[in-house]
């Protein structure tokens, strides 16, 4: 943990006035993000504010995870940052509270070398992950993939694209980032989504995992990374394993997925 905090106030050094000016400019006639941080950790959640904040981010904080769950659900926030380890209720209820009632981006922060959270987590909903100790640059790249990824796709003109992609049993809507199965609502987090668009356009054809790291979570391919390996198993639980007689979604050893592009009629219909 000192070793985080000396990294956060290292950064924090680096961020030159005309850093600063620029970011005060550019948020000046801009609705500045607002960021809920749910850690015990006060130092920690002063030095990461003040470093968001000179980012161009509004940040408020919490400290322990019943608190910080309600305070999810009573107010807009455009991302949640999650510790695991908090008083009260954990980081994994917190965020299954959040989940019961609201889609907004949640960031996990993890301890190193804990897969099994990091897992958990992922599963439960959230959308993305950091261990623990980190960058500070690292988090704020990972804070706008999320946001970036999580926004609707506007047209030049602010109303949404209206595009449908369906395939088989499966529909999906870009303009208000819906998916229904057989005409039933899916819910899905900003990531599974995500991750289902990229397959659905690729429907009959292999997609790497490389290339859904790039493109969903906005980062370089690690084979330690098994972010969308659980977003990928999230969305065969919620749009069901096979769809008529073939698998939904099959996992290519060593290479990545591919969506079943219906042959037949027969093939169309969905199985749980």
């Amino acid at each position: 943990m000192r070793h985080l905090r000396a990294t956060v106030k290292s950064e924090m050094s680096t961020v030159s006035t005309r850093r600063q000016i620029e970011n005060a400019v550019q948020q000046s006639d801009l609705a500045r993000e607002k960021i809920l941080v749910i850690d015990d950790d006060a130092e920690l959640c002063e030095l990461v504010g003040e470093y968001l904040e000179s980012e161009g981010f509004d940040i408020e904080s919490e400290g322990s995870g019943d608190h910080g769950a309600e305070r999810a659900l009573e107010h807009d926030y455009s991302l949640v940052i999650l510790d695991v380890m908090l008083p009260g209720i954990n980081g994994f209820e917190a965020l299954r509270r959040i989940r019961s009632r609201s889609d907004v981006p949640v960031l996990m922060l993890t301890a190193r070398g804990e897969d099994v959270d990091r897992i958990v987590g992922l599963e439960i909903g959230a959308d993305d992950y950091l261990p623990k100790p980190f960058n500070p640059r690292e988090l704020v790249a990972r804070i706008h993939a999320i946001l970036r990824r999580s926004r609707a796709r506007s047209s030049s003109d602010g109303l949404p694209q209206v595009e449908q992609v369906a395939v088989g049993d499966v529909t999906l809507d870009t303009g208000s980032r819906t998916v229904t199965r057989d005409g039933i609502p899916a819910r899905l987090t900003a990531m599974e989504f995500d991750v289902l668009e990229v397959l659905l356009r690729n429907a009959g054809r292999v997609v790497g995992r490389e290339k859904l790291v790039e493109q969903v979570l906005g980062r370089q391919y690690s084979p330690y990374d098994r972010s969308i390996d659980v977003h990928v198993s999230n969305l065969r639980k919620k749009l069901g394993h096979k769809v008529g007689s073939m698998e939904r979604i099959k996992s290519v050893r060593q290479v990545g997925y591919l969506y079943a592009l219906p042959a037949s009629p027969e093939d169309a219909g969905a199985e749980g």
